[in-house]
């Protein structure tokens, strides 16, 4: 198998379209199902799946107070995922109003799979990158390092 480096992956990152298949499980539900995600490569990170709010389960989210800034991508919004007494705080995030360079992005989510059940891409449950800043997912093709551990944040 041919591995993707992220070492590889441009800066400022690309924006591609994404056709296959993107699950996200929280408790007993499937919350995202979707051949329509867009995907976010950046240098030294795993990629970040967005997905289009008709493929989310968007009544299960409550919008936070919390705001961030990516200079590649604008001002992000977080969302607390919630399902009955099952809650997630933070564990979604979007750009209402992206830059000109990530419009495509304008209300996608992307969620944090340290802070759901679990995450698919195809048939394999992904891992999570380390941290807190960055919310990529690693596959088997990828390869790292990937940012995003302790000491990580300067490279």
């Amino acid at each position: 198998m041919n591995k993707e480096s992220v070492s590889d992956y441009p800066r400022p990152p690309r924006l591609e379209r994404f056709e296959h298949r993107v699950r996200i499980a929280f408790g007993d539900q499937v919350i995202v199902d979707t051949t329509n995600a867009l995907r976010v490569l950046e240098t030294s990170h795993p990629p970040t799946y967005y997905i289009p709010p008709s493929d989310v389960r968007i009544a299960m989210l409550i919008p936070t107070a919390r705001r961030s800034w990516c200079e590649w991508k604008g001002r992000a919004q977080y969302w607390t995922l919630r399902l009955g007494d099952l809650e997630s705080t933070e564990a979604a995030w979007s750009y209402a109003e992206p830059t000109a360079a990530s419009a495509q992005l304008r209300d996608f989510l992307a969620f944090y799979a340290s802070r759901v059940g679990a995450c698919f891409v195809g048939d394999e449950e992904v891992l999570r990158q380390d941290g807190d800043f960055y919310g990529g997912w690693i596959t088997s093709n990828l390869r790292g390092p990937f940012k995003g551990a302790p000491g990580t944040l300067d490279w």
